[in-house]
């Protein structure tokens, strides 16, 4: 068997193996993260105690259980009573009020049901003429920010890094400068994941509203 052959064998063997190991490590990743939400319960009652032994994925089951009926809690007049006395309680207190404040604002327009946020993906000219980069519609500047900048009309994008999407750039463009794409989020969000490995598809992708 000469070495042409197994370098053959080998890439295909990477190929199979490679998506197979990190999608497993990622779960991993979750799942022990999300267990660490157990040793907030009283010593007595953590499962490891109880059962003498390590049950991996409880700690996910918690964390469902108790988002679920923090939304249930959450829907009726007392719940949004004590969820708006815990919210004023924050927003009261230095630092923590800008960082909760901040995060609240991200989360509600990306979970909310009606958020536009990352709903149409754009060609930009970035980080400099002529090279090309997928970014993201977030929305319209605002503040202070808007007034100081020159005649026209902006868009406000987010430009993920490659391959992990969740750190990038904002940026304020002209709309002029801004090319929609008719492709889905999700389908660029794997060409930026990939790398430009997997491109997109030829046939037209719409979102889901």
């Amino acid at each position: 068997m000469n070495l042409a052959v197994l370098k053959k064998y080998l890439l295909t063997g990477l190929l199979i193996w490679v998506p197979i190991v990190v999608t497993l490590w990622v779960l991993s990743l979750v799942v022990g993260t999300m267990d660490q939400t157990l040793t907030l319960l009283p010593a007595a009652w953590q499962p490891d105690n109880l059962l003498g032994f390590h049950v991996p994925g409880l700690g996910v089951i918690l964390s469902v259980v108790v988002v679920l009926l923090t939304g249930m809690l959450t829907a009726n007049i007392l719940g949004r009573q004590l969820l708006k006395a815990g919210h004023g309680l924050v927003t009261r207190i230095p630092v923590v009020r800008s960082i909760y404040s901040s995060v609240k604002q991200v989360s509600d327009t990306l979970l909310s049901e009606s958020g536009q946020a990352f709903h149409k993906a754009v060609l930009i000219e970035y980080p400099r003429k002529g090279t090309w980069t997928i970014a993201f519609l977030t929305g319209v500047p605002g503040g202070d920010a808007a007034s100081h900048l020159p005649p026209g009309e902006y868009v406000s994008v987010y430009v993920p890094t490659t391959p992990n999407p969740t750190s990038g750039f904002f940026l304020m463009l002209p709309r002029a400068d801004v090319t929609e794409l008719n492709m889905s989020v999700d389908g660029a969000l794997k060409y930026i994941i990939s790398m430009g490995v997997v491109a997109p598809s030829d046939e037209v992708e719409t979102n889901n509203e």
